[in-house]
């Protein structure tokens, strides 16, 4: 027990996580790509919807006494509540070391459980994947909105789980920051040799975009549903992948 308890407390060398990170990155680009064909919302994007909340607000005050909450910005107001709240879940990790093998794969469980949960809601909800156009998303009941929160909420684990493991990969679910600090990188061309601050950076947008890509393909082909379901594989093993990450060494 002893020696069970001292591999799990042991902090992962974030130079050696690059696999779960990259897959981090694989299912932000996944997931964002279910909610986005089918109600036009980033669940791990946040900066857009909280843009939709202001532009929403600023109706009121148009001059075309248009009150009502449109069902695309209560979708946007689901998301970023909840993201928030996936967030403040990560704080957990401050008290079991948010780089110990025991928090990261724990709270990458948190996220499967997270992912199964909106799986099953959508299911539930007997509704499209794929929706036209923006002003008629195909999530429109209760159940939608569940799915919608319970992805947002497992967004928001991962970016502050991301953040705190403190490497290339950053939060994981934005990519603003890592497309300028690419751009910026001193030896961007400096192609004759390996630069982890390049290269991982690389991995990061490649293993988004691969994964926006393939959940596109998965949602055309199985639906909404059953591509979340194949995200909840992923996620528990990646939790089970952090278990084998090598530790820190001692003076790295």
């Amino acid at each position: 027990m002893v020696r069970l308890k001292k591999h799990l407390l042991a902090e992962v060398d974030g130079d050696q996580s690059t696999a779960p990170l990259s897959m981090y990155c694989f299912m932000t680009g996944l997931i964002d790509s279910v909610t986005f064909s089918a109600i036009f919302v980033w669940c791990a994007f946040q900066t857009g919807n909280s843009l939709q909340l202001a532009l929403a607000l600023a109706r009121l005050f148009s001059g075309q006494h248009d009150h009502s909450f449109h069902i695309a910005d209560r979708q946007a107001l689901c998301s970023v509540l909840t993201f928030i709240f996936g967030a403040f879940i990560g704080r957990i990790g401050d008290k079991l070391g948010c780089k110990t093998r025991l928090w990261l794969a724990l709270g990458t469980f948190i996220q499967t459980l997270f992912t199964m949960a909106a799986a099953i809601a959508i299911w539930q909800s007997h509704q499209g994947s794929v929706a036209d156009v923006r002003a008629n998303p195909a999530w429109t009941n209760v159940s939608s909105f569940v799915c919608v929160g319970f992805l947002s909420a497992s967004m928001g684990l991962q970016g502050i789980m991301g953040k705190r493991v403190n490497t290339q990969f950053t939060t994981t679910v934005v990519l603003t920051t890592t497309w300028c600090e690419l751009m910026a990188d001193p030896k961007l061309f400096d192609i004759r040799r390996m630069v982890i601050s390049r290269d991982h950076k690389i991995m990061a947008i490649g293993s988004l975009f691969f994964g926006g890509f393939i959940g596109r393909l998965l949602i055309d082909s199985i639906g909404s549903a059953a591509t979340l379901g194949i995200g909840t594989g992923i996620r528990l093993i990646v939790s089970v992948w952090w278990l084998f990450v090598p530790e820190k060494q001692a003076g790295k």
